[in-house]
């Protein structure tokens, strides 16, 4: 990034006593820059202007909540996982289940990974197969 570059990055940040919010152009929330016809997240620049390279497979966790915020005091590197953890959206509270909602443990044998993903609970849906068999078996005419 030229230094061209660089100066019209800080132009567009607003610094209050905590956050450092963006000015520019945003996308779901979040800063974006240009450099020539490449985007880039405003956060990702500013800690890496500031800071140094974020490393492989982390991403960053806006500390503040604040999505507009290039503060680098206010973003830690995390994985992935983590930051789903940490957030607030209906996945995040789903990630953060220890229990299904009739009690069980989402945990060991009792944990199942399907096909998208998702995470269900074993005597659950066990429960809910067999219950769906005894009625199909009640429905067909005896023979």
């Amino acid at each position: 990034m030229s230094a061209a570059d660089v100066a019209r990055f800080w132009s567009k940040v607003s610094k209050t006593e905590n956050c450092w919010n963006w000015t520019g152009w945003l996308r779901l929330g979040y800063g974006q820059f240009n450099v020539g016809r490449r985007k880039f997240a405003a956060h990702r620049v500013a800690y890496e202007l500031t800071v140094g390279p974020i490393p492989e497979g982390m991403q960053l966790d806006h500390l503040c909540r604040n999505t507009r915020c290039v503060n680098p005091a206010h973003l830690e590197p995390v994985t992935p996982v983590e930051n789903t953890h940490r957030g607030t959206q209906p996945a995040a509270d789903n990630a953060r289940k220890t229990h299904c909602k009739n009690g069980h443990p989402l945990s060991g044998d009792n944990l199942q990974i399907v096909f998208n993903g998702r995470r269900r609970c074993r005597i659950c849906h066990n429960t809910y197969g067999r219950a769906r068999w005894a009625e199909r078996k009640g429905a067909l005419p005896d023979a």
